[in-house]
């Protein structure tokens, strides 16, 4: 080790025939794909090579040192594959439309419109005036009082008095 650590090419051959099947052994049982498990395995000898440097016969043997590599490489790799995995569903699951129904929705605005229709017309003349000017014509309480010649307290009591029957009818609940 203490000379593939100083570059010797001759060394890391021969370190390599000697751990090669192992970290592959290793790398396959965490990875379970072979191609992946192959790219891996390769990663790992090309860390052994540039780590040699760093490898202290103390601290536990040479295929000791190899295979913490390989395995730590290996669990990496399924992690980052299962991080992308995540991150693809999560991005499909929030770029995923609900179905658009136009009919459906057409039909629910007419009769949504039906039923205010229906409901306007059970106000006073004076309650539709006022709430047909504010709500379809856009006018201000004020606006609405100018337009219709009447007090603004009257307008007020008005849309309000004719507001709470069309919540009424319309089976709004508070």
């Amino acid at each position: 080790m203490e000379r593939v650590g100083q570059g010797d090419k001759d060394a890391f051959s021969v370190l390599y025939d000697a751990v090669a099947a192992t970290v592959f052994g290793i790398v396959v049982k965490v990875v379970r794909d072979r191609a992946q498990s192959e790219e891996v395995a390769q990663e790992v000898m090309i860390d052994v090579w540039r780590q040699a440097a760093r490898y202290r016969p103390e601290q536990g043997a040479v295929m000791t040192w190899v295979a913490t590599i390989a395995h730590r490489r290996a669990v990496d790799r399924v992690r980052s594959a299962q991080a992308a995995v995540n991150r693809e569903h999560t991005t499909g699951v929030r770029d995923q439309v609900r179905p658009f129904d136009e009919v459906a929705e057409e039909v629910e605005n007419r009769l949504d419109s039906e039923q205010v229709r229906r409901c306007l017309s059970g106000l006073t003349e004076l309650q539709r005036q006022a709430v047909t000017l504010a709500y379809y014509g856009g006018l201000t309480y004020r606006e609405v009082a100018e337009e219709l010649r009447s007090p603004l307290p009257t307008i007020k009591t008005r849309m309000r008095d004719g507001l709470i029957r069309l919540r009424d009818c319309m089976g709004v609940t508070t």
